[in-house]
């Protein structure tokens, strides 16, 4: 934490991203959602990296999981989340399954 003076008997005080991350890691709710979304960004990474070493571009996968290129690529960027029957269709083109462990 780093102190500055801003003023007449005022004190702002700055965290580091590091202490705010450990503070909120106290919170079971924050470590709940955060599991949750490290989990989901795991699996637009592996989708992305089988795409690819399958050379496929996201409209081939999208058109052999019969949905639109738009839903690859919003998975792959990370930022929206998906369903399970959207993962399931996407594991069927690469020959996989889901399976809960």
């Amino acid at each position: 934490m780093k102190k500055i003076k801003a003023g007449k008997n005022k004190i702002l005080k700055f965290y580091t991203t590091n202490e705010v991350f450990k503070k909120a890691l106290k919170s079971e709710a924050f470590q709940d959602s955060y599991n949750e979304e490290v989990a989901r960004l795991k699996l637009a990474h592996q989708i992305k990296d089988i795409r690819l070493k399958r050379n496929l571009t996201q409209k081939d996968l999208a058109g052999r999981a019969q949905m639109p290129q738009s839903v690859i690529a919003r998975i792959e960027s990370g930022t929206h989340s998906f369903s399970i029957g959207t993962l399931n269709r996407i594991a069927k083109v690469f020959n996989k399954e889901l399976e809960l462990v």
